[in-house]
């Protein structure tokens, strides 16, 4: 959560009283500069808004913290890539559960491990307000190449399979890093996209397709 700061400080009520050391002068102010908001505190009021299911409206962040917009785009980018900052490391502990979860090993496990981490994004309901309230903006951030998702979680899934062979528990059809990607892409496209071929939400078959891919 943002740090509970009051950007709005008011002076400490100076004494009526006189002073002996100051031959009745009143004592010095101690305003004080107000304590300056940083870029976590603006990840972290945004995080706020996005789990809650709220817009991460920039501006009022930026109003809300006594920034700029001008000082949150310096430090993100754009409202695209600070929802994307969001939205990975709201994933990242889902993804590092279900690995801590999943049962197996080798491929096995690295199919019930994106199982469950597919299926608790489904079943996130602050990631589905975003894609129902902002489609065509939660696509753009969540399956851009560009972006902070797409390469975020396709680095994470590739250090999984890379894990299971260097165990010499597992033996992937491909190199790690391009089944990495494709199975991140094949999840966007089941999780998020595919309305029209009916796959949209349906985690059985992504997870028939996964293990195909796995070679499970």
């Amino acid at each position: 959560m943002p740090k509970n700061v009051n950007y709005l400080m008011r002076a400490s009520t100076a004494t009526n009283a006189p002073d002996a050391a100051t031959d009745g002068a009143p004592p010095p102010s101690r305003r004080g500069r107000p304590p300056a908001a940083s870029r976590e505190d603006v990840l972290a009021l945004a995080m706020h808004r996005y789990l809650r299911g709220r817009r991460v409206d920039v501006q009022a962040i930026a109003s809300e913290l006594g920034l700029g917009r001008t000082t949150i785009y310096r430090w993100f980018g754009s409202r695209d890539e600070l929802i994307g900052e969001v939205i990975a490391s709201a994933a990242e502990p889902l993804l590092r559960e279900a690995r801590e979860g999943a049962r197996g090993k080798g491929g096995k496990a690295l199919l019930d491990t994106f199982d469950r981490f597919n299926r608790r994004l489904a079943d996130a309901p602050a990631l589905r307000a975003f894609v129902e309230n902002e489609r065509d903006a939660a696509l753009r951030v969540i399956t851009s190449g560009a972006g902070t998702v797409q390469p975020r979680i396709v680095a994470m899934i590739t250090e999984l399979i890379a894990e299971e062979v260097q165990r010499g528990a597992y033996e992937p059809p491909v190199d790690p890093s391009t089944l990495g990607y494709a199975i991140v892409r094949l999840a966007e496209a089941f999780l998020f996209n595919d309305a029209v071929a009916g796959m949209r939400g349906d985690v059985e078959r992504l997870r028939e397709v996964e293990g195909a891919l796995l070679g499970v």
